[in-house]
């Protein structure tokens, strides 16, 4: 484990192809209006339909409403503050698509993976010298035992 744990530090100066400068129109999420009055009320977005509700009417002094014009750019999308793409793999078949484009994506293991089989996709990973974003997940507690 510890020359694993080698290998993981080794791994970290892998970088993006490109690395654009991500853009958020809007920082704060959109919640559903009224949610902080009542505890049981769920803060997911959801279109306000009251026949009189103001907020539906867009009165001034309400909150903004979902529109497509807060919507990312299309190349700045999905991508992590570092610059690649999020890509879960679940054995080393799946981490085999990504040998042609490790400047592009990044594996995440998923959450279901045994530590065993996390230690067979960190190295092969390894090896094709692609970014892995939770190298260490289950390894943590396999050394404390």
């Amino acid at each position: 484990w510890l020359s694993l744990r080698r290998m993981v530090g080794s791994r970290s100066k892998l970088r993006p192809a490109s690395r654009p400068k991500i853009v958020k129109k809007k920082s704060n999420k959109f919640v559903r209006f009224e949610a902080d009055m009542w505890k049981r009320m769920n803060p997911a977005w959801r279109k306000p339909h009251g026949m009189d509700g103001r907020f539906r009417r867009h009165f001034k002094g309400t909150p903004k409403h979902v529109k497509i014009g807060y919507g990312s750019n299309k190349k700045t999308r999905f991508l992590m503050p570092d610059g690649f793409v999020k890509f879960v793999v679940n054995n080393v078949a799946e981490l085999e698509l990504l040998l042609m484009h490790n400047k592009k994506y990044a594996c995440e293991i998923a959450h279901n993976v045994s530590a065993r089989k996390r230690k067979v996709i960190v190295e092969r990973a390894d090896q094709l010298s692609i970014k892995v974003t939770n190298p260490d997940a289950r390894l943590r507690s396999e050394e404390a035992e």
